[in-house]
């Protein structure tokens, strides 16, 4: 009878012990949202006059924000690269859009196969993993996502999306799809639309609403898209909701790079994307994470979208490479020592695949509120004081001669070859 009762009770302490470790350890499921083409302070969280994303001031309000968060480089295809890898661009070697001319676009997918990246590394977990929207890398499968919307077929139209860039322009069917058919295995989503990137192409009762905002029809068309953005990422975000997801689920947001509208044209303003200016580096960067983190604003802190991946895979459980340089966003001690940033420009199209670098246009860095833009070319660096002149518009190299020095060594310490 003893022994019969010592059983029991040594089963219901076991089972004490292992249901809710179990239920603790349900590895978080993970959703990337990535704005496209978006300044950023254009955002009705980070104070713009007449901009309205409630959706995103609502995720902003549940969330970690870093409103001093940068890419290394303002060119799309580089800057998710670096997004989905946690690598710098001189490290994956995916430095611009498109290939050398006449050099078959399929041929930079080598560069991709030799990485890992997190669909990758959480798929060695379990996960099952989807892609929509931009996605450069040829077919889902070549990121190592489980399933996805871009076939990657240069003779049907392959580049930068193909059919997944109908997503969030056309609605969210086959997001909603894969989240509600999955099973039970942890997933990560991967939501990259075309939005707010051109064509600015606005819902009409948007774009009336900010035309009275605005001299500019251009400027007008592309507010109007920044709320149509918001309001796709509101519908992702009631999903999980409905679906009871949100709890455990690690949210992350982030812009690829920046868009300065230029009011007399449907183009980009100078300082803007492909730039090393803040109109094309800097980014607020959210994470949510209910059952994780508390919520709260840093506006001191530099933050990096190279922290994302390290700050995903710890929380996953998972130890991030030792040649990953960013830093997991969710450890306070590790974020208060660092006090610089650096990053790198390049041309539009590949200079050479082999030896990608040699399309290296700028090197930038931050430390604290000091930034230093060095141009390749052998021109003059410029400095700035961000905190006084955050629009960069007075140089103070010549002025600073010993701080020009100490930011040109911060980024010697990291060469891109």
């Amino acid at each position: 009878m003893t022994a019969t009762i010592s059983k029991i009770c040594t089963l219901a302490i076991l089972t004490r012990l292992l249901v809710p470790a179990t239920a603790q350890a349900a590895p978080p499921n993970v959703v990337i949202i990535l704005s496209d083409d978006q300044a950023w302070g254009d955002y009705g969280f980070m104070g713009h006059p007449h901009i309205q994303t409630p959706h995103l001031d609502k995720l902003a309000s549940q969330s970690l924000v870093f409103t001093r968060g940068y890419v290394p480089t303002s060119l799309c295809r580089p800057s998710l690269m670096s997004i989905i890898t946690g690598l710098y661009p001189h490290q994956h070697r995916i430095t611009g859009n498109d290939p050398p001319k006449g050099t078959d676009r399929r041929e930079m997918l080598a560069h991709v196969r030799r990485v890992q990246t997190l669909p990758k590394l959480l798929g060695e977990r379990g996960y099952v993993s989807f892609q929509s929207g931009k996605w450069w890398e040829g077919n889902f499968a070549e990121g190592g996502f489980t399933a996805g919307m871009t076939h990657g077929d240069p003779a049907r139209g392959g580049r930068h999306g193909d059919v997944g860039l109908t997503i969030g322009r056309q609605g969210l069917q086959p997001v909603f799809d894969f989240l509600d058919q999955r099973g039970e295995r942890p997933f990560l989503l991967w939501y990259a639309p075309m939005l707010p990137h051109s064509p600015h192409n606005p819902p009409e009762r948007l774009l009336k609403k900010y035309l009275p905002k605005s001299d500019s029809e251009f400027v007008a068309k592309y507010w109007a898209m920044c709320e149509w953005w918001d309001e796709s990422v509101g519908k992702l975000l009631a999903h999980l909701d409905e679906k009871k997801l949100a709890d455990n689920t690690i949210v992350v947001y982030v812009t690829d790079n920046g868009w300065i509208q230029e009011p007399a044209a449907s183009r980009y303003a100078p300082r803007s994307k492909r730039s090393p200016y803040e109109g094309g580096i800097r980014t607020p960067i959210l994470v949510r994470w209910p059952a994780g983190i508390k919520p709260a604003r840093d506006d001191q802190s530099l933050a990096s979208s190279l922290d994302i991946a390290p700050t995903i895979l710890t929380a996953c459980g998972i130890k991030p490479a030792a040649e990953l340089p960013g830093l997991n966003l969710l450890d306070k001690k590790a974020l208060s020592t660092r006090d610089t940033l650096v990053g790198e420009i390049y041309e539009h199209d590949v200079a050479d695949l082999e030896h990608p670098t040699r399309g290296l246009l700028y090197r930038w860095c931050i430390r604290e509120n000091w930034k230093l833009v060095r141009p390749t070319s052998g021109g003059a660096s410029e400095l700035f004081n961000l905190s006084s002149d955050p629009a960069e518009q007075k140089d103070l190299a010549s002025q600073e001669p010993a701080r020009v020095k100490e930011l040109n060594a911060a980024i010697d310490r990291l060469p891109v070859e």
